[in-house]
């Protein structure tokens, strides 16, 4: 085949992938998308964020059945029918997978399915189907996202110790299952089980569990979990795993013990690793540090001046928004247009029940940088929209600089806390203070309006929630 000549390739159809090979087409470019596999979204579309989500509003539904007894409301006992669920949880999947090659389509992206491979700095090989495609380039995007990690010690080839990957495939419901890993996705996927009829343990090496939130906003979902799950154990270090029949056998240090367990199924939730080998990169100038990340700059550069780098393989958080920004970033730099190197901000969400969600600085981060800052905090008990959910075990929280009153952090754990931090986000862009929160007026009965009264906390005025007074809020 003659070589395919492009004015960027971009390796990895994910959702950094996808939207740097759209932002560039639509910038007049010729664009490549090169994708190993037949469905584009990437891991976040295909084993991800998408099919998580999927599974957890099935698990919210079965939970609303069963807490709607304490509203007078009863239901028949529910019956899941696994097959059913996979296949309305793959028609999700497969139609944005379809949406995403219709608009590549639309745009005049060319899509090459198969395995990339730098050839050089200005080269590279695709396996087809039909055999090696070579595409020469001015630049390339490197966007292979991340995959999840599996020590050694625990990798022995048994499907019964499971990644998130084979997790979301729900291929049964053990009637035990130990989650390695009290992070967000050890807590989502073992939400997930527990609420469909698994025993669920979750072993955590740290103090606690969703380690980068403040303790007190991960508090509720601690407290919560332990109703739903069989145990949850911190400080505990995972020594070995083996097959013993039909179940695994699992070692560890717990409280200076050794203990050995029994479990039907175990995932391991300890971290992601980028999809930086078997890609040729030696054959370029990129350099990677010693997790194995593309080193870049701010504007996603590489040392190579061909090719860039965005998403999970670039490091930093591991999320999809980021990757999606950061599309842009290295788009904008190629075409020599407003490529910022100012911080954006990044919102988190951990999609357990409760939700949890912050963007900016923690109180946590506050204290460890020596920064001086108030913290303000506004608990959903006092929210009447929280009530009517029966959902009070929320709250908001601000933490703002005492001196400028620009709110430098927001944090959120509740009932729909992912789609509220978005609020949060928009104040700290556009370099929001307290007082621009507490006076700008947000419908009541709303949990958006928790927000305004945490700001109203902050200046001691917030009408259903006592506080120290700090100073007045006018409109002035």
């Amino acid at each position: 085949m003659e070589p395919i000549q492009t004015d960027i390739v971009v390796v990895g159809a994910g959702p950094g992938g996808y939207t740097a090979a759209f932002y560039a087409a639509d910038h007049g470019q010729k664009v490549v998308l090169v994708e190993r596999e037949a469905r584009l979204g990437g891991v976040c579309l295909n084993r991800g964020c998408i099919p998580s989500k999927a599974l957890l509003h099935a698990a919210h539904t079965l939970n609303l059945a069963q807490e709607a007894q304490h509203w007078g409301i009863r239901f028949g006992e529910p019956k899941v029918d696994l097959a059913k669920l996979r296949a309305w949880k793959e028609s999700i999947l497969q139609k944005l997978g379809n949406g995403v090659a219709q608009l590549a389509q639309r745009r005049n992206v060319q899509v090459l399915t198969g395995r990339g491979y730098f050839e050089d700095s200005t080269t590279i090989r695709v396996e087809t189907a039909a055999g090696q495609q070579f595409v020469k380039y001015e630049k390339a995007i490197v966007a292979t996202g991340s995959k999840a990690a599996m020590p050694k010690a625990f990798d022995l080839g048994n499907p019964r110790i499971m990644t998130s990957t084979e997790a979301l495939d729900i291929e049964e419901i053990p009637k035990t299952l130990l989650v390695v890993g009290g992070g967000y996705i050890g807590m989502e996927l073992g939400t997930v089980y527990a609420t469909l009829g698994s025993q669920v343990v979750v072993v955590e090496a740290a103090d606690g569990i969703l380690s980068g939130a403040d303790p007190d906003l991960a508090r509720p979902i601690a407290a919560r979990a332990a109703q739903r799950f069989k145990e949850i154990r911190t400080k505990v270090k995972v020594l070995d795993m083996a097959t013993k029949g039909p179940q695994i056998k699992v070692t560890m240090d717990w409280n200076g013990e050794r203990v050995e367990e029994l479990y039907d199924r175990v995932l391991v939730s300890v971290g992601r690793v980028p999809n930086a080998d078997d890609l040729g990169l030696e054959n370029t100038r990129v350099t990677r540090d010693d997790r194995g990340y593309i080193e870049v700059d701010e504007f996603q550069q590489t040392q190579d001046p061909a090719i860039l780098a965005i998403g999970d393989i670039a490091g930093g958080v591991l999320l999809a928004h980021k990757a999606s920004r950061e599309a842009r970033i290295a788009v904008e730099r190629i075409l020599g247009e407003s490529a910022t190197e100012d911080d954006f901000i990044i919102p988190a969400v951990v999609f357990t029940d409760p939700e949890l969600a912050w963007c900016g600085v923690t109180e946590a981060e506050a204290r460890a940088k020596g920064l001086t800052v108030e913290v303000a905090k506004f608990p959903w008990s006092a929210s009447g929209r929280a009530l009517t959910f029966d959902r009070p075990d929320g709250m908001t929280k601000l933490v703002v600089d005492p001196e400028t009153e620009r709110i430098l952090g927001v944090g959120i754990v509740g009932h729909g806390a992912g789609e509220l931090i978005a609020e949060g986000v928009v104040a700290m862009e556009m370099g929001a203070t307290a007082m621009d929160l507490a006076l700008s007026v947000h419908p009541h009965p709303t949990l958006s309006e928790t927000l305004m009264e945490c700001a109203e906390v902050f200046y001691g005025h917030a009408t259903h929630a006592l506080a120290r007074k700090r100073r007045d809020v006018t409109s002035a």
